[in-house]
């Protein structure tokens, strides 16, 4: 980014949900960085992470919002979006960032599974867009940024709950962008593919039992020779953040084309 454009949010408010760690944590760094004031949301448990980015940025002179809370309460998600509003007047960016990973494949994955997983992943976006959209409409303008994954085309058999739900979410993309044209509400997403986050390394180092030294071995898979990180999903964010023209766009932030022969994708493929 050139120094000229550093400041390319100043003014606007950004709510970036599921931001205490991971990419989430990325993309709410890099708003605060661009003049967004920026709610940072998450689960409890993260309650502590949440605090921590928010004095980081307070100390920098961004102001911010902690919300803490679990997107699968239709309540809490209006309450995400009406809070932002109290506090500083507007908001003019949602990233749907908030997810869940859960194990199993046809057989294995219950019904509870699959209602949890669908009311976190696709649901819950559905009605933060909705409540969003309901505020932004009122000053013609808006950005939102939906986070997928590439295994939203044909996902790991034991992820299967989860891929049909990031499938749902290029769907309501691409309808969300055309039913709001006509208010200037941008809506867009990013399919990231492999990304190294707090998450990832716990599940290849402990829920794989693959131990610390898991990434040597994954690198040697990456054509660049380096994972993508949470930063490099973060500055395609800001791209559709700040840019006035693009609506309806799927970008799959992968560093091979999914599903290429020589694509196949490597490891769990977790993006949260």
């Amino acid at each position: 980014m050139h120094e000229e454009d550093i400041k390319v949010l100043a003014g606007q408010v950004a709510v970036v949900t599921g931001s205490t760690q991971g990419i989430g944590a990325g993309i709410a760094r890099k708003f605060a960085a661009a003049g967004a004031r920026v709610i940072v949301h998450g689960l409890e448990s993260q309650r502590a992470h949440g605090e921590k980015l928010v004095a980081e940025f307070e100390s920098s002179g961004i102001e911010s919002l902690l919300i803490v809370g679990d997107v699968k309460q239709e309540p809490h998600c209006r309450e995400v979006i009406n809070r932002a509003v109290e506090r500083f007047g507007k908001i003019d960016i949602l990233v749907n960032n908030a997810g869940t990973m859960m194990r199993g494949n046809l057989e294995t994955t219950t019904v509870p599974m699959w209602d949890e997983m669908f009311a976190t992943d696709l649901r819950a976006p559905f009605i933060l867009c909705q409540e969003a959209a309901r505020h932004m409409k009122q000053h013609t303008s808006g950005c939102i940024v939906n986070i997928g994954s590439v295994l939203a085309y044909i996902g790991l058999p034991g992820i299967f709950a989860y891929s049909v739900a990031k499938g749902g979410m290029m769907t309501l993309t691409k309808n969300l962008a055309d039913a709001l044209k006509q208010y200037r509400i941008r809506v867009n997403q990013i399919n990231p593919g492999w990304v190294l986050t707090e998450g990832e390394h716990h599940i290849k180092s402990v829920v794989e039992g693959q131990g610390d030294n898991w990434l040597e071995d994954a690198l040697k898979s990456r054509p660049h020779g380096r994972m993508i990180l949470p930063a490099d999903i973060a500055n395609a964010a800001l791209f559709f953040a700040a840019n006035e023209l693009i609506s309806g766009a799927i970008l799959d932030f992968e560093q091979m084309p999914f599903g290429a022969p020589s694509g196949a994708v490597t490891g769990s493929q977790a993006v949260l």
